[in-house]
């Protein structure tokens, strides 16, 4: 089966490459180098001519080749006109008898091997639409009857608008794609003039044909026309009944198609009886009226002017005073300003007063005293033979005196900070004029023209006291009114705080306890405050309601030493900070003289320890000893040592020999002779060998001291054995304290 399907694949892979190979060949042996499309006689001609359109390819081709060639032609871009396959270079298209529908753009393609070749677009005009035909089928008719007309224009072709008309009056315009049309149309009566004509639409233009033939119609008209009559008269005055009768010819009244209508302005007047209706009138009842028959589509009409007088006019309500406060009394007058004398007296008017849709009495004149339950809305009524009339609506509120002032603040009273005070009455007429003063000093007003609105002012007080300077003083149309002192509380913001430490920050060791005091000069409580380490930050926060408060810390050790600092603040939303203070906890009492204790002690030790020391060093030296010098007799700075030499201790010393002389303590050494050697001024003692172990602790290494002997001038004398040893201990004294 796989090997199937592969030979399957590997011959449709060779059909492809074949097929492209071939295709290549063939674009390579056609070459298309010009499409132009010709229209003969002329690109402008007269309705009635045949065109031809005429598509001419130039094309290259190899020897031996047929080709064969795909002409196309287009019509407006889009339009395939027809398809033609020949091997000729050019193909016609013809246009026989020319219309105007045949105007447009035209060009035309090549297609060699599905590749297409277009011409440029040329444009083709055909002048002179036919004049259409109107045809009718019947020229006498009644008013009312339909008639049917046809419009026709033989071999026009394309989109045509045929329109029908009665003079210069269109009837009827239609759109269609055939030469002919038929429309049905009724007519008016009396004598019509029909008439059509059509439009073709190029592009932007429309072009019309000539009117047709004029066809003369008959119409016979209906005789329904009406005739209205208004009887007792169309001047009447209110309260008159008058009727309205609408009368058709008497043979037309048999038509049961026939309907009659009463009508004004917009409304139709219904309950018509035998074509007659009858109407008490009023003075708005004046204007045209018209009496319409119709029967069919056909309508006719009739109007007339109706004038009614009025019998009395509107009556006017009206208030004794504009403004009225409670307590005072108030008059309501209804009257009308005329009246038809001829018809009506005066008395025979009568009226009726309203508040609130409610009758308050059947007089003209109403009297109360104001109050807050004669406010409302007052209305009057006047009648006279039965005609009713209403009064405009006129609405009534007593004035108010102004109530004595309320004065109060919103939010916190903080002292040198802005806030507002608010001023208002309960009772009092709108508007209200309200002043704020202090004292008797007038710092602000405003006016208020709503109900429930308050006045506002903007104030600020230096001192707590200065609060109840503030007061309000209200005033309407009445007398003023003073309001209370304002009464609220002040609140004063905290001062800088002071922080103070005890004990005092020299005398604070470990263990004690130190209590921090942070107070401020002013501020209303309650107060908090706020205790900070600059090491371990927040320590403690307490609201109290005193100036000051003291915060313990206790039994406090070296880490408490450092910089401490405190906050204060309190309604007023103001932080203040103290000034830092900075402590150092020393060590306690015992544990200086704990440490006092150990140090005399070593130094004791150390003291005991020399002492013993020198006391071993001094019994060594006691011990008999040998004292040897080499060279026996030196010269002048010559080095001389000495060897002293007993049981447990050796020593070398060795000294340069000066000119000048120098003298030596006597001391009796069998080694040494008499010298006349110089000064000994230098003498360096070196110890090589077995060293006391409490050398060991005065001494690193191997020591070396330098002493200066000098003697008075003369000649040297002996050394003996004590003087060496004073010797010996005048430089141990000088050595320099042990190391540890």
């Amino acid at each position: 089966m796989q090997v199937k399907i592969q030979t399957s694949l590997r011959m449709g892979t060779f059909l492809l490459l074949l097929l492209l190979i071939t295709s290549d060949e063939a674009h390579a042996d056609f070459i298309t180098k010009n499409v132009e499309l010709l229209i003969n006689p002329s690109s402008e001609v007269q309705r009635g001519t045949n065109v031809t359109l005429t598509c001419q390819a130039e094309i290259s081709y190899s020897q031996g080749s047929h080709p064969n060639y795909t002409y196309i032609f287009y019509k407006d871009y889009i339009k395939q006109l027809k398809t033609f396959s020949t091997s000729a270079t050019n193909q016609t298209y013809f246009i026989k008898d020319a219309r105007v529908g045949h105007s447009s753009m035209y060009k035309c393609a090549v297609v060699i091997d599905q590749r297409e070749h277009y011409s440029s677009i040329k444009n083709l005009t055909v002048n002179g639409l036919q004049t259409p035909l109107l045809t009718v089928d019947k020229i006498r008719l009644t008013e009312g009857t339909a008639l049917t007309a046809t419009c026709s224009a033989e071999g026009e072709i394309g989109s045509l608008t045929f329109l029908f008309k009665n003079g210069s009056k269109e009837l009827h315009s239609e759109v269609s794609h055939e030469h002919r049309i038929e429309h049905k149309m009724s007519l008016p009566g009396g004598t019509g003039n029909l008439s059509c004509q059509y439009f073709i639409n190029l592009g932007r233009t429309n072009i019309f044909s000539n009117n047709s033939n004029l066809i003369k119609v008959n119409i016979q008209e209906l005789e329904i026309k009406p005739v209205i009559t208004v009887r007792p008269s169309t001047d009447a005055t209110e309260g008159d009944n008058i009727r309205f009768n609408c009368t058709v010819d008497m043979l037309q009244q048999q038509n049961s198609e026939l309907r009659i209508f009463l009508v004004r302005g917009p409304t139709t007047l219904e309950n018509m009886i035998k074509n007659e209706y009858s109407m008490q009138v009023k003075a708005n009842d004046s204007g045209k009226y018209e009496c319409i028959s119709q029967m069919g589509a056909i309508q006719k009409y009739s109007t007339v002017n109706i004038t009614v007088k009025e019998l009395f006019s509107v009556p006017v309500l009206s208030i004794s005073a504009a403004q009225v406060f409670e307590g005072e009394s108030i008059t309501v007058t209804c009257q009308v300003n005329s009246f038809a004398s001829e018809r009506i007296q005066s008395d025979e008017i009568k009226y009726s007063i309203f508040r609130d849709d409610a009758l308050l009495i059947r007089e003209g004149n109403y009297s109360v005293t104001a109050s807050k339950e004669t406010n409302g809305k007052y209305m009057c009524k006047a009648e006279a033979k039965s005609i009713s009339k209403k009064s405009w609506s006129l609405v009534f509120e007593a004035k108010v005196f102004v109530s004595r002032p309320e004065i109060r603040v919103d939010g916190p009273v903080i002292v040198g900070k802005p806030f507002r005070i608010y001023c208002h009455s309960e009772n009092g007429s709108l508007p209200i004029s309200y002043t704020l003063k202090r004292d008797h000093l007038n710092l602000n007003w405003t006016e208020v023209s709503s109900l429930h609105n308050e006045a506002s002012f903007l104030a600020t007080v230096s001192t707590p006291a200065e609060i109840s300077s503030y007061w309000c003083e209200a005033k309407n149309t009445g007398p003023p009114k003073k309001g209370e002192r304002l009464n609220a509380s002040v609140i004063v913001p905290v001062g800088k705080p002071l922080l103070t430490v005890l004990p005092v920050p020299g005398d604070i060791k470990e263990g004690d306890n130190v209590t921090l005091i942070c107070g401020i000069p002013k501020g209303s409580p309650p107060i908090s405050f706020r205790f900070y380490n600059s090491s371990s930050s927040h320590l403690h926060t307490a609201t109290v309601s005193s100036n000051s408060f003291a915060y313990t810390l206790t039994e406090v050790n070296r880490q408490h030493s450092g910089t401490y600092y405190c906050e204060a603040f309190n309604q007023a939303q103001e932080t203040s900070q103290s000034d830092s203070i900075t402590f150092k906890v020393s060590l306690a009492m015992w544990k200086k003289a704990l440490i006092a204790t150990f140090s005399m002690l070593l130094v004791a030790l150390l003291v005991l320890f020399f002492m013993m020391y020198y006391k071993a060093k001094q019994g060594k030296r006691e011990m008999p000893a040998k004292l040897s010098v080499k060279p026996a007799s030196p010269k002048s700075d010559e080095i001389l040592t000495l060897n002293l030499i007993n049981d447990t201790h050796y020593s070398a010393d060795t000294v340069r020999v000066k000119d000048k002389e120098s003298v030596w303590s006597e001391r009796p050494l069998e080694s040494a002779g008499s010298s006349n050697a110089g000064d000994v001024e230098y003498t360096e003692v070196v110890h090589p060998q077995h060293l006391d172990p409490a050398r060991i602790l005065l001494r690193k290494g191997t020591d070396t001291v330098y002493s200066e002997l000098q003697t008075s001038q003369g000649a040297p004398e002996h050394l003996n054995h004590q003087e060496i040893q004073e010797y010996v201990k005048i430089n141990l004294d000088q050595l320099p304290e042990p190391v540890d």
